[in-house]
């Protein structure tokens, strides 16, 4: 029997009441499920991710959302191999999905690694430095970004089922926004199969994600402007969303990732036998034909020097004709069918668009003879590399976007014509550059950037290891200006940001402290009896104070550091020479001798709560200390935040150097872990 797929809504499985609609497979079109989503109540399931599943992931700390993504993707890992069996009426194969299963996988791994790193144990983040708003400092400001109070709903594109879900989950999961996500039909019985396993693994909370598998409805008549709508697909569909009435009225966030005329540039240097060379024509083949060319970030446009075009063709040519095309179950195939008949006749029309203004060089769109396939039922065709005699008064090469193995070598004379060329795309989501020449890295990198929201550039010294030029990274931007769609999905924090609304706090020190839990200049900074260094993490308080006596710093102290330490730069040891200087008045002590004096003032020596001293963020030496100065310290926490293990936490203390006569002379962030010994910290501990 074809498999029904389901939806799923208010967190149980939605069956449709009927309209349902064959999905096909790729191979050989047999029906490899059906899917509807008739009686599905749309606005429900909104009602519910906003008073469900948003206050349950805002109840979350931001280290919270990482452990569950870190677990959801554990728990996908061990069950992969079965969305790799599922996946082959796609057209995958498995080279096809690594990058789709295992990336997607690797996205929550990303996620969850940078939410913990790199985001507070809070439900919000306070973002940039405080601002003084006042002569006497009793009225400061400054930003933080809390979760939005509505639902992020991801439309996704057909040909990445998992990673195109994923890797929007990830940022708003850990933004604590719940996700109402609906794939491309015609292969969302694999998203279903990742959904289950998600739903299976009970680590979300209820409300966080439901899945819609079939036709939106009128799920998108319910956003407001606490929403987030997300989309993958074509320009068309696009603009489709963003001129929705309930998107423009309520000024619903909208993203997008769209077409993207792609383009790859060999510099004029990377000659016939370079390893540029060699390396340019691999990387064009394997994005021509990884995902049958189904990828938003393949290589659309060639460009080479007029000098090289002959020889790429040659080379293209001969290792586009030892691809084989077929069944992606056989070892020997190497790519398998577009997504599905409808699909194929869309990229043959857009290859007859193309070659208007082009000629076909390699391979017949509409003649194939697949490895164990059935040429007549499935989706397959041969790779096309088309060429544009005259690629700076076309058109359509640079308009028309063949989703397909289909590409378009295009000749250039001199880099301004190479630039020229690749910014009439209007905007793609990567271009990469081929040269081991420094100045023609630089005119072309930084000619084309405005255009693009990733540039890969490829040398023969990091090939070995780059990721190629159509693999996105969770850490890195991934969208693009103008006709890609002006998005930045991904990004590391960019992606998470999406989902937080950033907004001004104003008031005084001590309210805005105790809001953010981060010591600001001004707050009370109280002196226990106790020095805090003898405090556990649970037992110290934001704020929590050790004032030091002052230490006189003489020119025996001086000489004695600079030849302990080998450090005898002429402002420490020659009178004449330091006045000289425009910055020093003399002779003046070492900025790593007024470090470790002042951390001689402030450190209590015996063992206790306080365990490592494991770095300094903002150091600032901002006045010269010259010999007969007195330097005291003022120590205070700053920051807390719980580790990874809940033994010890992290300690952020704002330090302040002074002079004798209140001057500051440097300022810096010491980063220290303290044990927790409270009760519920041993507890789990255990």
């Amino acid at each position: 029997m074809t498999r029904i797929l389901e939806s799923y809504a208010l967190d149980r499985w939605f069956g449709a009441t009927g309209g349902f609609a064959d999905i096909p497979s790729a191979i050989d079109a047999h029906p490899v499920a059906r899917a509807s989503t008739q009686g599905l109540d749309f606005a429900a399931m909104v009602r519910h991710a906003r008073t469900v599943g948003g206050p349950a992931l805002r109840a979350l700390t931001f280290h919270q959302r990482a452990d569950m993504l870190k677990a959801l993707a554990a728990y996908l890992s061990t069950r992969k191999e079965a969305l790799y069996a599922l996946s082959v009426d796609t057209g995958a194969t498995k080279r096809d999905n690594f990058f789709d299963i295992d990336g997607g996988i690797g996205t929550l791994y990303a996620y969850a690694s940078r939410g913990r790193r790199e985001l507070p144990g809070e439900r919000f983040v306070v973002e940039g430095a405080p601002e003084s708003l006042s002569k006497g400092g009793t009225f400061v400001g400054g930003h933080v970004l809390t979760p939005l109070h509505g639902v992020a709903v991801h439309v996704n594109a057909f040909n990445f089922p998992c990673w195109g879900m994923l890797e929007k989950l990830a940022p708003a999961i850990l933004a604590g926004v719940p996700v109402i996500t609906k794939p491309a039909t015609v292969t969302s019985y694999v998203a279903e199969a990742v959904v289950r396993l998600i739903v299976e693994a009970k680590i979300l909370p209820p409300g966080a994600l439901q899945f819609v598998c079939g036709g939106t409805g009128d799920l998108i008549d319910h956003l407001t402007g606490q929403d987030v709508l997300s989309f993958t697909g074509s320009a068309e569909t696009a603009r489709v969303l963003r001129d929705h009435p309930a998107v423009a009225r309520n000024s619903v966030k909208f993203i997008a990732e769209q077409d993207s005329l792609n383009a790859a540039v060999l510099g004029p240097d990377a000659g016939e036998g370079t390893p540029e060379f060699d390396l340019f024509v691999k990387e064009v083949v394997r994005e021509m034909t990884v995902k049958a060319g189904q990828k938003c970030t393949a290589i659309r446009r060639i460009l080479v020097p007029r000098a090289q075009e002959s020889a790429v063709i040659a080379a293209l040519k001969a290792q586009l004709s030892g691809i084989a095309v077929g069944d992606p179950r056989r070892d020997d195939v190497r790519m398998g069918p577009l997504v599905g008949l409808g699909q194929r006749a869309a990229v043959r029309a857009a290859i007859a668009a193309i070659a208007a203004e082009a000629e076909i060089v390699h391979g017949d769109p509409e003649m194939v003879a697949p490895v164990g396939g059935d040429a007549a039922a499935g989706a397959f065709m041969a790779p096309v590399l088309l060429r544009c005699p005259a690629p700076l008064e076309a058109v359509a090469p640079h308009a028309v976007e063949a989703f397909g193995p289909v590409a378009t070598v295009m000749a250039y004379d001199s880099l301004d014509d190479a630039v020229t060329l690749v910014a009439k795309g209007e905007g793609s989501l990567v271009a990469s550059v081929f040269t081991y020449d420094a100045e023609v890295a630089e005119a072309l990198v930084f000619g084309i950037a405005a255009f693009h929201g990733r540039v890969l550039v490829v040398d023969r010294d990091c090939a070995k290891e780059s990721t190629g030029h159509g693999s996105p990274l969770p850490g890195l931007v991934h969208g693009g200006p103008g006709r890609a769609g002006g998005g930045e999905e991904m990004g590391g924090l960019r992606g998470v940001f999406h989902y937080l609304q950033r907004t001004a706090l104003q008031g005084s020190p001590a309210r805005l402290s105790a809001l953010t839990r981060t010591w600001l200049p001004g707050a009370p900074a109280p002196v226990p009896q106790e020095h805090p260094f003898r405090r556990d993490y649970d037992r110290l308080a934001i704020g929590d104070t050790v004032e030091t006596p002052a230490r006189t710093i003489t020119i025996e102290d001086i000489e004695h550091f600079a030849h302990f330490t080998g450090d005898t730069f002429y402002a420490h040891m020659d009178e004449a020479a330091a006045k000289a200087n425009p910055f020093f008045p003399g002779r003046v002590a070492h900025g790593y001798l007024i470090l470790s004096f002042a951390a001689g003032l402030f450190v209590d020596p015996a063992p206790g709560p306080l365990l490592a001293n494991y770095g300094l963020d903002n150091l600032r030496f901002l006045k010269p200390v010259s010999p007969g100065d007195a330097i005291r310290v003022r120590l205070t926490v700053k920051q807390k935040q719980p580790a990874r293990k809940a033994e010890y936490g992290e300690v952020r203390w704002d330090v302040e150097v002074f002079n004798q006569d209140g001057d500051t002379v440097a300022r810096y962030e010491l980063l220290t872990m303290s044990a927790r010994l409270t009760e519920p910290a041993l507890a789990a501990a255990s």
